[in-house]
């Protein structure tokens, strides 16, 4: 489903963000990118949505390769949840949702606000899918917590049923419970949707939890690719370093919410 070939990212002052990375993602996968902040994680993200372009290699989604002739096609499969939620904090939780729309209707529609009824419907039914009843439709998101500001920013996510979700850092800020319930969330309605989930996470034991499969980036390649099961302690050394090992390994062993049914 997404394909990873050689990727190399360099930035412009020198910065080597991605070494080399190659991997594929099939289909209804819930995958984590996991490791510890300058890895390369967001950029990966980045180069799946064309915000990123390779500076060699390439990124295809369903056998097309993303790049800028190809965006306008791909960016309405993919749905997108961010770190700070990303949501216009003035404007109603059913608003915010509905907006995940835009690539779908035309500019004036868009810039006048007028989204056509179905797409009001749906924005609805995926508030009360992520657990936001009627009451939160016209609240100011300003107003909400963060744990609901990110379910309203998992609705919008899935306005057009997207084939891909990117999530990046999701949780980051947010507690451990409300963490936990978040992806749980996001991997029920990832399922139930059949959209394969590519979200970067720095918490282990949050990987552990909720990944089909985990694949670490340490300097900008990849060094670990498997299931949650196999990430071993000389794994997180890899990872994190020896100096991160022992609190890296403690927080894998005893920090895992429930399993996800």
């Amino acid at each position: 489903m997404i394909d990873f070939d050689d990727v190399h990212v360099r930035y412009p002052d020198g910065c080597i963000a991605l070494a080399g990375v190659s991997f594929r993602v099939p289909r209804g996968q819930f995958c984590v990118i996991l490791g510890p902040s300058g890895s390369g994680k967001s950029t990966l993200l980045r180069t799946v949505n064309g915000l990123v372009t390779p500076t060699s290699g390439k990124v295809a989604i369903g056998g097309v390769r993303v790049e800028r002739k190809s965006l306008s096609i791909l960016r309405p499969t993919i749905g997108m949840i961010h770190q700070h939620f990303g949501l216009v904090d003035r404007l109603s939780a059913a608003t915010n949702v509905v907006c995940g729309a835009l690539p779908a209707i035309s500019l004036a529609r868009a810039i006048l606000g007028l989204f056509p009824e179905h797409h009001r419907r749906k924005a609805c039914e995926l508030m009360a899918a992520v657990g936001l009843g009627p009451e939160h439709l016209r609240r100011r998101v300003k107003d909400m917590s963060g744990g609901q500001q990110q379910r309203v920013g998992i609705a919008r996510a899935f306005m057009l049923d997207p084939g891909v979700v990117l999530a990046d850092e999701p949780v980051a800020s947010l507690d451990p419970k409300i963490s936990a319930d978040v992806l749980r969330l996001l991997k029920d309605q990832a399922r139930l949707r059949g959209a394969t989930v590519l979200c970067s996470l720095h918490q282990i034991d949050l990987a552990c939890a909720f990944s089909d499969r985990i694949i670490a980036l340490g300097g900008g390649r990849v060094v670990f690719d498997g299931p949650p099961d196999q990430l071993s302690a000389e794994h997180l050394g890899r990872i994190y370093g020896d100096i991160a090992l022992s609190v890296a390994s403690a927080s894998s062993a005893h920090a895992h919410p429930e399993p996800v049914s």
